[in-house]
């Protein structure tokens, strides 16, 4: 959460539970610059006080914002790069820390940290997973910034108008590929990244179809599909997913099977697209499909 000396406010540490708190917390920080690390619980006398009577307990760490670090920061976020960041948390060295991005490398580390431990710290900010450790005798915190996920749109259809609403807000790219262009333009696809006037055969090489990557194959017309799954199915993407019923799907099999796909291959797609729940609207639809693809990227299906 930032919180600026006007008390203009972006963001929250707790849904709202402790925010009056961190927030009177934060401006007294603004004004010592100095970092502060705050604990709240139920068995605290503040408990009731600082709004946690659901229970549990938090810690929040305030600090006065480093420039130079939310540059790197925001400029990673403009780049889709991953980031870790590993602050310390307690002790001398409170409110240093270092960030490496997806590759390893170094972007920032703070100016007063010695180089065993910019590199010390380097080492566990390269580990992939957020949380806290204790290393060389301070509690450090590591916060990994994910990339974007990238969600693929093939065909301009009434279902895609809907996801690509619901993608934005969820924070993903999107991009929609379809050779009719009187289907796949800007006034129907307003939120989309990047619209390919294209058949998937020549613009899905184009895209980085890695782990971010999620594809929602949704035009019923074979000379559409059928090639768009034959390259989404001997990429990396996290997710394949295609817009049929069982029968119209049984017949694409046939077609892939005899274009060369393997039945492993064929295993990757998910048909009917979508969780199943009842969806019957393309508003409805749109929501089980990124229903889907969030738990298969949370590893829940």
């Amino acid at each position: 959460m930032l919180v600026n000396e006007s008390m203009v406010m972006a963001g929250s540490v707790s849904g709202g539970c402790v925010e009056s708190a961190v927030v009177e917390e934060a401006l007294a920080t603004l004004k010592t610059g100095r970092p502060k690390l705050l604990r709240y619980g139920v068995s605290d006398d503040t408990a009731w006080e600082v709004g946690l009577a659901c229970g549990g307990t938090i810690s929040v760490f305030v600090e006065p914002l480093p420039e130079t670090w939310w540059q790197t920061i925001t400029q990673a976020a403009a780049d889709n790069v991953a980031l870790a960041t590993a602050t310390v948390l307690d002790g001398d060295l409170a409110g240093s820390r270092v960030t490496v991005a997806g590759h390893g490398d170094i972007v920032y580390a703070s100016p007063e940290l010695t180089d065993e431990m910019t590199g010390t710290l380097a080492a566990v900010a390269s580990k992939p997973f957020s949380g806290i450790e204790t290393v060389a005798g301070y509690s450090v915190m590591v916060d990994v910034l994910e990339r974007r996920p990238h969600l693929v749109l093939i065909g301009g259809v009434h279902v895609g108008i809907a996801l690509q609403q619901l993608a934005r807000a969820l924070g993903m790219r999107v991009t929609l590929i379809d050779p009719r262009r009187a289907f796949a333009t800007k006034e129907r696809f307003p939120d989309v990244d990047q619209i390919v006037n294209a058949y998937p055969q020549h613009a899905l090489p184009q895209l980085e179809l890695d782990q971010d990557a999620y594809i929602a194959v949704l035009t019923h017309d074979p000379k559409i599909d059928d090639p768009a799954l034959q390259i989404a199915l001997e990429s990396n993407a996290a997710y394949i997913g295609v817009l049929s019923s069982r029968r119209t799907h049984q017949l694409r099999v046939e077609r892939l099977k005899a274009a060369g796909v393997t039945d492993e291959a064929l295993a990757r797609i998910r048909t009917p697209i979508g969780l199943d729940i009842g969806a019957q609207t393309p508003e409805e639809i749109a929501l089980a499909i990124l229903a889907e693809i969030v738990a298969v990227r949370r590893g829940k299906a």
